[in-house]
């Protein structure tokens, strides 16, 4: 006989979806403004880039504050194949989250 070995109700809840902070708005082909949008700041902000004609790149921002918006330089890298990814923390559940976007 089959039975559940987990049945639903005795599954913990879990945990409503968490909306990504960031917006990135093109400037220029090779610039890309990052804006942190949540309410909260995110801590300990990497931000990983790499293409097929450029080593990869790791630049280490810190902390960005709610708002808070800094300059990402594509200019290595072939700005229509970059792939971005951004590293963070939340500072109220202390996990790691991580987002990759193509520039």
């Amino acid at each position: 006989m089959l039975r559940a070995l987990n049945p639903p109700e005795q599954r913990p809840p879990r945990p409503s979806a968490y909306r990504v902070p960031w917006v990135v708005e093109r400037v220029f082909d090779s610039h890309a403004l990052v804006t942190n949008e949540d309410d909260v700041a995110a801590e300990l902000v990497r931000v990983f880039t790499h293409s097929r004609i450029a080593e990869p790149v790791t630049e280490h921002w810190g902390r960005m504050l709610p708002g808070e918006t800094l300059e990402l330089c594509l200019c290595e890298l072939d700005p229509d194949e970059a792939v971005v990814t951004i590293a963070w923390f939340r500072p109220d559940d202390g996990a790691e989250y991580i987002w990759r976007f193509v520039a």
